[in-house]
């Protein structure tokens, strides 16, 4: 199985004291990976390394066999990889809905028109087209944060990483967001203490401990 992200012996100081060490992970293409772990010990410190939002103070990330050596080696694949943040007001960009989602099409250069009709699409797909001119900072934390999902989709990104994703949802949204989560054919490793919405989504879990990572399901 092709792998989308690799993980070798990746080890992470956080003001000079360990905060884990010996991480490694295959996550190949349409693996759906939870991670789980108590609170402080570096699940989104985890994330932000796939990510290439930090470097890690040793080990390796490959990207589709490509070795990252540094931050500047993810810039040929930041279109590639969608970081979904735990609070969505971190997410914004533009005030409005629909600027917000087009954002990134546009700065990517794409025509305007495509990139307009592209998010007419996308933000009618998640249900949310009637959310299009309001400010993001006013909408309900359900609303945000299937806007914040919207932002990341947009780009078709073939890494998903997922920080905390249901939180503060309701039933019906939980719901809305784990449906579509299974419906999309790509990696996804998702940082999550919901148990409920991990055991629908994830088809594979990991417990993360200062020495390690262990696969538990």
């Amino acid at each position: 199985m092709s792998c989308s992200i690799t993980l070798k012996n990746i080890s992470e100081k956080n003001a000079g004291k360990l905060l884990f060490e010996n991480i490694s992970l295959n996550a190949g293409h349409k693996d759906k990976i939870a991670i789980i772990g108590n609170n402080g010990v570096g699940k989104t410190t985890l994330l932000e390394i796939m990510a290439g939002l930090r470097q890690p103070s040793s080990g390796e990330v490959e990207i589709f066999h490509n070795k990252i050596l540094n931050l500047n080696d993810f810039a040929n694949y930041r279109k590639d990889i969608g970081y979904l943040f735990q609070n969505s007001n971190d997410q914004f960009i533009a005030p409005s809905v629909f600027d917000d989602v087009s954002f990134s099409l546009l700065a990517g250069g794409m025509e305007p028109n495509l990139a307009y009709e592209k998010t007419r699409e996308l933000l009618k797909e998640l249900g949310i087209y009637h959310l299009k001119d309001k400010i993001v900072f006013h909408l309900s934390g359900g609303e945000k944060k299937l806007v914040a999902l919207a932002g990341v989709l947009v780009n078709k990104p073939k890494i998903l990483l997922l920080d905390e994703p249901t939180t503060a949802l309701d039933f019906a949204v939980q719901s809305r967001v784990s449906d579509l989560l299974l419906s999309l054919d790509m990696t996804q490793i998702i940082v999550s203490h919901d148990k409920e919405f991990i055991n629908k989504v994830a088809n594979k879990m990991f417990y993360l401990e200062q020495n390690g990572l262990k696969q538990i399901g």
